[in-house]
């Protein structure tokens, strides 16, 4: 997965990798030429004592320095232009993919996971996409061209190479073979410190009502602890890998320094050959070394690729299509036997559920905690598949209907109304953006929020924070109204919307919605009867199927559960 997501990746940015590649070659051979010059300088220059041949050599190893380096700075210019463009079209697509996922998809994963996924886990394989454009490329450049290098200037000595090279590859592959774990470990673990944080960072106000701060604590402790076990395990490998590494290295140059002093001595090897043949044996070490380093990263990004690729071949629970981009009878809802269970579940949370709301009309939906109710209303805009049955709106089934269509056509309210960080103005234009002033008033008004915002600082312009955690609770739900109510749906979602508001808000919203909006369909879910009073028609849920349908009125004569609902509110009310 990890190769196959980065050749995917890297391919469309062939040139700058290209140029990677000329320029990582140029600056290799360059530092291969380097030991050469040196062992000349030494034999024919200092030995013999002539100073024009250290001064003509030492110019000429002194601009194939500069060449290096500068091919080695072009290289790496290059290489993370190429790694970043990768990471930002990476994120990109895993963002696209969890955007096309369904509610059933993402708890799936989980939120945390997802985030990590598309946070630290791309960057470990954007991080592995740079150390192969400056590492990994010019290490096995120096290491095979090193050898022969190494051969070419003595062959008596390069036995010292054939027990160097796979001594350390055995080492670096034992180490490799214990990270691996390790690293899946770890990124599980990121996972899990993510989702205790975020859950913390989001219940805030829940964990200091209930004054839990001291058993949250604990919780995140636990967490961090996991997370600084497994990199401690990871640390410890690298504590003994790194100088394992430098023993082999120096170990190496004390051989070399030693049989070449006995070469040397018996006049069979030249001082600068030597110091030639020792620089090509650090070379080769070094580009081994960056091979170390290199496997190091590998297991890392193998275990962040497979958890990308997971989120990237998910085929979404819900299938989009690309026709049936117009409705027939716009306004109209309306669900036909319909049954839903949730995976893995034993029972259906609804069963034989019909209904069927006209443009204009208002029909409320009521029933015990647990009845079906938001599953019900998620059906309609398709944030589930129903399970049986089927669900139409605007007189075309759901599954039929181009998504962006269906969406352009309902407005919902949810149970958790959720604002974004930004100003009033803009939340209110997210399902809108050409909206004017005078429409997000109105909008306004209608949701019984003007008064409130008009006392903000800025009024349209105020600050909203993220989850809209600066206003109450009443004031969240009624900017969600109105943010509805500037997209100008056919249909018209409210997932029990009312319940932060007293009853004389309640009942001064209602009346303007119907004269606003009355055009409009609206589909209520409610726990108070008094909001949905005066609907047309009235649904009642009791353990996901339909057990009374009628006015308030009817349903009080004809239907058992929905007198004894209205009754025991009356009787809380008294």
């Amino acid at each position: 997965m990890l190769w196959k997501l980065i050749v995917r990746y890297v391919r469309p940015s062939w040139l700058p990798l290209l140029l990677v590649v000329l320029f990582q070659f140029a600056q290799s051979v360059l530092s291969l030429m380097l030991p050469t010059i040196n062992a000349d300088i030494i034999d024919e220059g200092v030995l013999q004592g002539d100073t024009d041949t250290i001064w003509r050599l030492g110019a000429l190893m002194l601009g194939l320095s500069l060449g290096q380096v500068a091919a080695n700075i072009l290289a790496i210019l290059f290489g993370a232009r190429l790694a970043m463009r990768a990471g930002r079209d990476l994120r990109a697509d895993v963002f696209a993919t969890v955007g096309d996922f369904s509610e059933q998809d993402v708890q799936r994963f989980g939120a945390a996971s997802l985030i990590t996924r598309t946070t630290n886990d791309v960057q470990q394989v954007q991080m592995l996409i740079l150390m192969s454009c400056t590492m990994l490329l010019s290490a096995p450049m120096l290491a095979v061209g090193g050898m022969i290098m190494a051969v070419r200037a003595d062959g008596t000595l390069s036995w010292l190479i054939a027990v160097a090279v796979p001594l350390m590859l055995l080492v670096l592959g034992f180490l490799v073979w214990r990270l691996v774990p390790i690293f899946r470990l770890l990124q599980e673990r990121i996972d899990g410190i993510n989702k205790v944080l975020r859950e913390q960072l989001t219940g805030i106000r829940v964990i200091r009502a209930f004054v839990q701060e001291r058993r949250e604590r604990a919780r995140f402790a636990v967490a961090n602890d996991g997370v600084t076990d497994a990199m401690i395990r990871t640390g410890n490998i690298f504590v003994l890998m790194f100088p394992i590494i430098m023993l082999i290295v120096e170990v190496s140059s004390v051989s070399v320094l030693w049989f070449g002093a006995q070469l040397v001595d018996a006049g069979e090897l030249e001082i600068g050959t030597m110091m030639a043949f020792l620089q090509y044996l650090m070379q080769i070490l070094m580009g081994v070394l960056m091979a170390t380093f290199m496997t190091i990263m590998i297991p890392r990004a193998a275990v962040s690729a497979k958890r990308i690729g997971e989120v990237l071949e998910t085929v979404p629970s819900i299938e989009r299509v690309a026709v049936g981009d117009r409705m027939p009878t716009p306004g109209t809802v309306e669900l036909r036997d319909v049954r839903f269970q949730y995976p893995g579940a034993e029972t259906p949370v609804l069963e034989g559920v019909s209904l069927r709301a006209e443009p204009g009309e208002t029909v409320a939906i009521i029933g015990s905690t647990g009845a079906g109710k938001t599953t019900l209303v998620n059906l309609i805009p398709r944030l589930f598949d129903a399970t049986g049955g089927s669900v139409l709106v605007g007189g075309a089934d759901v599954r039929d209907l181009d998504a962006e269509t269906l969406w352009r056509g309902i407005a919902i309210v949810p149970q958790r109304p959720y604002l974004f960080a930004g100003t009033v103005a803009s939340n209110l234009r997210y399902g809108n953006e050409g909206a004017t002033d005078e429409q997000l008033w109105r909008a306004l008004e209608i949701a019984q929020a003007a008064g409130f915002v008009q006392q903000m600082q800025g009024q349209l312009g105020a600050r909203i924070s993220q989850g809209g955690t600066n206003v109450s609770g009443g004031q969240r739900q009624r900017l969600s109204i109105a943010r509805a109510l500037v997209a100008e749906p056919d249909v018209l979602v409210f997932d029990d919307s009312f319940s932060a508001l007293d009853l004389t808000t309640d009942a001064r919203l209602r009346a303007a919605l119907r004269e606003a909006v009355g055009a409009t369909t609206q589909i209520v879910v409610a726990q108070r009867v008094s909001t949905i009073v005066d609907a047309d028609r009235i649904v009642v849920l009791d353990a996901g199927r339909v057990v009374g349908t009628g006015s308030h009125d009817e349903l009080l004569a004809g239907s058992a559960t929905y007198r004894e609902i209205v009754e025991s509110q009356m009787a809380v009310e008294a």
